[in-house]
């Protein structure tokens, strides 16, 4: 039987899981890299290489270009406003291990193109209003995704004391402690789309 000793679980688990934050290799940012100057610039260039496939064999597939019109600004938002991704939770607390390093060199680039695939393969018609639809929708929950995480952002910089939607930030001062023992605290927003989300959740 296969046998393995706690050194090669803990090797194991540490080439998974990674060992540092921000490794760098010749002065490169491991996490940056593989985030966003790979997985996240090859996502829109292949979207918009399937775009350009599916015109040159059916011309005109109004599914094609609204899924690529809404991926394209998403990308803006990424891109314009990059800094904020850095400082999302998952990217702060992530090591740069396999995992996250072949998720954004792999499944990120494989898995969130396949629906711009398929539709080279097999093209939908949606017609007009309903293509409409999907584009106001579309566009609407990628505003408030930005805005969301925004307000997030600002009342973290300003040690919750910022206005959200003209009123006083309900906040959430959440103390924690680090296994070395080193105590924290974390601003958790509850107001806002935040505060939004809340009953959302309550609900479901």
């Amino acid at each position: 039987p296969l046998v393995i000793t706690a050194a090669q679980a803990i090797l194991l688990f540490d080439f998974y899981w990674g060992t540092e934050l921000y490794p760098r290799v010749f002065g490169l940012d491991v996490k940056v890299f593989t985030n966003c100057r790979f997985g996240m610039t090859v996502w829109p260039l292949l979207c918009l290489i399937f775009a350009l496939k599916s015109y040159e064999l059916h011309g005109f597939v109004d599914s094609m270009w609204v899924s690529c019109f809404l991926q394209m600004v998403y990308f803006t938002k990424f891109f314009w406003w990059e800094i904020g991704y850095m400082r999302t939770i998952d990217i702060m607390v992530d090591r740069a291990g396999y995992y996250i390093c072949w998720g954004c060199l792999v499944y990120v680039t494989g898995f969130y193109t396949s629906v711009s695939l398929y539709l080279v393969n097999k093209p939908v018609h949606l017609g007009g209003p309903l293509s409409v639809v999907i584009l106001i929708l579309g566009v609407l929950s990628i505003a408030i995704n930005f805005l969301a995480d925004k307000q997030k952002q600002d009342i973290r910089e300003s040690d919750g004391k910022s206005l959200i939607w003209g009123k006083p930030a309900k906040v959430i001062r959440a103390k924690y402690e680090l296994e070395s023992g080193e105590k924290r605290e974390s601003i958790l927003l509850a107001s806002g789309w935040w505060g939004v989300a809340r009953h959302f959740s309550l609900r479901s």
